[in-house]
C-alpha cells in the first residue's frame, strides 16, 4: 500500500541487509520515500538500493555500520548531516538472539547485544527525534517482538526481556510526542521467515513449528507501517499472534512458568 504523505520522507532503517528491513525498505519504497539502508553488509544493502532503484526509482543511501560499536549512532548520524540528509522517519529493526543459557555466553557477548537491541534504540531516537519534534512530523517503528508478552525461556535468556523493554518505551515516546506529529510503534512479529533462525542455530527446531505459527517478512512489514500511519502505538502481527498474546495475559504466572519451562527447548537453543 502506498502513502502519499510518505513521498520524498527520509527512512532510515536499522538492520535492512535482510529480513523484516529489508521487506520494510521495500514497503517504503512503494510510497515514494527516501531511504537510508544500514547494517553491516553494505554489500547486500546495495544490492536492495539497485532493486529499489529499478523498481521504484528510490533514491537509498547504504551505511555500513556496526551498532555494537558504541559509536556507530553517532557516527549514522554525523554522516546523515555532513551531506544535508533529515530524517522523518526511523525503524529500529536491527536485532538478533544469542543463543544458550545465560551463563554459556561471555559477557562481550551480552555486552554487545544489550548494545544492539537497547542501547542503540535509545541513541537513535535521541538522535534523531528532534527534528521530528521540530517538524511536527515524525515516525518511529521499533520492532518487538511477540516475545515480549511471554515469559522469559530457558535459552536466550536477554531476548524476551529486551523485547518486553521496547514495548513500553516505545508506549512512553508515543505518549510525550504523538501530539507534536510523532508516531511512535511497537510491532511484535511472532515467527518471521527470516536469516534469524539460521542465525541462532534453531533452523532444525523451527521445522517442528505449525506452519499456522508463521508469517512473512513482507506481511510484517506492511503491516508495521500501516499501524504507524494510522498512529497504533502496540501491533501484534497475525492473528494466532494476538489470541496467544491475549491467552497468555489472562493465564495464572504459576501456570504461564509451567507452559514456558516445558516448551521452550521446542523453540529455543539451550546447550
Amino acid at each position: 500500500m502506498a502513502y502519499s504523505n510518505l513521498k520524498d520522507k527520509q527512512v532510515l532503517i536499522t538492520g535492512a541487509s535482510a529480513g523484516i528491513g529489508a521487506a520494510i525498505a521495500r514497503e517504503y519504497a512503494k510510497s515514494g520515500a527516501k531511504l537510508v539502508l544500514t547494517a553491516r553488509r553494505k554489500e547486500k544493502l546495495q544490492d536492495l538500493a539497485t532493486e529499489l532503484k529499478a523498481k521504484h526509482g528510490t533514491e537509498s543511501i547504504c551505511i555500513s555500520a556496526d551498532l555494537a560499536d558504541p559509536a556507530a549512532p553517532q557516527a549514522i548520524f554525523d554522516e546523515l548531516k555532513s551531506v544535508g540528509v533529515n530524517i522523518d522517519v526511523l525503524v529500529n529493526n536491527a536485532g538478533y538472539g544469542v543463543p544458550g543459557k545465560y551463563l554459556s555466553v561471555d559477557w562481550e557477548t551480552h555486552a554487545a547485544f544489550n548494545q544492539v537491541m537497547i542501547t542503540a534504540v535509545m541513541h537513535l531516537t535521541h538522535l534523531f527525534l528532534p527534528s521530528m519534534v521540530e517538524n511536527k512530523f515524525g515516525r518511529i517503528i521499533n520492532i518487538a517482538s511477540l516475545a515480549g508478552f511471554m515469559p522469559g525461556t530457558e535459552g536466550h535468556t536477554c531476548y524476551a526481556a529486551v523485547k518486553h523493554w521496547m514495548i513500553p518505551f516505545t508506549e512512553s515516546l508515543h505518549f510525550e510526542y504523538s501530539r507534536k506529529g510523532v508516531h511512535s510503534t511497537a510491532v511484535c512479529p511472532g515467527f518471521t521467515y527470516s536469516e534469524f533462525h539460521d542465525v541462532t542455530g534453531t533452523r532444525e527446531q523451527m521445522k517442528n513449528m505449525s506452519k499456522h505459527m508463521w508469517m512473512t517478512a513482507e506481511a510484517v512489514a506492511q503491516q508495521a507501517v500501516e499501524a504507524n500511519e494510522k498512529g497504533k502505538v502496540v501491533r501484534i502481527n497475525g492473528k494466532l499472534n494476538n489470541v496467544i498474546a491475549t491467552v497468555v495475559g489472562t493465564l495464572p504466572r504459576s501456570l504461564k512458568y509451567y507452559i514456558m519451562g516445558k516448551q521452550s527447548k521446542n523453540f529455543r537453543k539451550t546447550d
